[in-house]
């Protein structure tokens, strides 16, 4: 008499892959890959890799099981021997994938900015102190003007201190009576007079450094206005960049993002109150988690999120067709 061993079902679930367990189910049931994404609201291509153990559309460990776990409920089948056969071949492998750095910008601290805010008062107001503490060192009063000039004490070479005061002005002399006065010349008669072609020489020159000066000074501003009005230009030029996509999460989101070239430009779970901008060549294919959550800018424009979500808040949709 020999003994027989029935295999137990669990084992036979564990032996096989937690893929072909799902693939064997769904083909049992007659559908095919696409019913099974669009009830499940994903790609066909993250369908295809969770059948064939394939996770590089996934990840993310959290996210591959409980994409199994949602595939196993709708063939209505049980979970438990899908994931411990994913434990038993992937549990020791699950780590993180490393991604490209993206530049996330934190919104600044409020105590930063009142500190800022402290330190520049203090700047200014030692400004207004040292500039008050110089007027009275020059005791606060107008510089002396040349007719307040008093004697003058020099020293000379013998040791003796000579004054020296200001010479007296000279009297004015009275006019001479009408009668000796020279006679005037006649209207036909020169008057004598001789022009200097050096001081005409300078006043031209003079004329001609404030003329050139006037125009450098026009040639500045307009230079500078231009400047003024290119500024806005170039900003209004960047945010309606087609290649560029800003995210602002308000709330927790994983979140990836395809380019046209089908490379991932973009993956990873980001926290609230963090912000990031993202280039590549559109049109872009964007998986964004809590959707409601996310604000997303597209060429200038802001980009509906809650629109295209789906019943698990979930938004997959291609961007710039």
């Amino acid at each position: 008499m020999s003994d027989t061993q029935t295999p137990d079902p669990a084992d036979s679930a564990i032996s096989a892959s937690p893929g072909d367990q799902l693939r064997r189910e769904r083909e049992s049931q007659g559908l095919s890959i696409g019913e099974v994404a669009g009830a499940l609201n994903l790609r066909p291509a993250v369908i295809r890799g969770l059948e064939e153990d394939n996770y590089e559309e996934v990840p993310i460990p959290t996210y591959r099981r409980g994409y199994l776990r949602a595939y196993a409920h709708l063939l209505g089948i049980e979970d438990r021997p899908v994931l411990d056969a994913y434990r038993s071949r992937f549990g020791s492998e699950e780590s993180e994938r490393k991604v490209t750095p993206v530049q996330v910008t934190r919104p600044p601290s409020r105590i930063g900015a009142w500190l800022f805010r402290l330190v520049t008062l203090l700047v200014i107001a030692g400004l207004i102190g040292l500039t008050l503490m110089w007027w009275q060192s020059r005791g606060g009063n107008e510089p002396p003007g040349i007719s307040d000039s008093g004697p003058v004490a020099v020293d000379g070479l013998d040791g003796t201190t000579t004054t020296i005061s200001e010479p007296e002005a000279p009297a004015v002399s009275e006019a001479p009576p009408a009668e000796s006065l020279p006679p005037l010349p006649e209207e036909d008669e020169g008057l004598g007079l001789v022009e200097d072609p050096d001081a005409m020489a300078d006043e031209a020159a003079a004329a001609s450094v404030d003329a050139d000066g006037a125009l450098a000074l026009a040639d500045a501003e307009m230079a500078d206005e231009a400047a003024i009005d290119e500024a806005p230009a170039e900003e209004e030029a960047s945010a309606a960049d087609p290649r560029r996509l800003e995210l602002t999460f308000n709330e927790q989101s994983w979140t990836e993002i395809f380019d046209a070239n089908n490379q991932r430009i973009f993956v990873g779970l980001q926290e609230p109150g963090t912000s990031a901008s993202v280039e590549g060549e559109p049109p872009f294919r964007l998986t964004v988690g809590n959707a409601t959550g996310v604000e997303l800018t597209w060429a200038g424009e802001t980009v509906d999120l809650g629109a295209r979500a789906g019943a698990n808040n979930v938004a997959r949709f291609t961007l710039g067709d």
